[in-house]
């Protein structure tokens, strides 16, 4: 079962941005894709299970920024 999750992201500002929170982000069990918008700072993550919310926020963390409160 394939599920789409969206995010906004505070923080990010250039390309390098995006590739840092896409790397994390990607390397959670289950995701298959993630797109990231810098402008808007929305954030879709494709996976084939549910993402728990705790562990996106840890990668987004990682990466070095802020995942908004939805």
């Amino acid at each position: 079962m394939a599920v789409t999750s969206t995010f906004t992201v505070k923080g990010m500002t250039c390309s390098h941005c995006v590739q840092s929170v896409t790397q994390e982000l990607s390397a959670l069990p289950g995701v298959t894709a993630v797109e990231v918008d810098l402008a808007s700072g929305g954030v879709t993550v494709a996976s084939d299970q549910a993402l728990d919310d705790e562990a996106v926020r840890a990668a987004v963390d990682e990466a070095g920024y802020e995942l908004a409160d939805a």
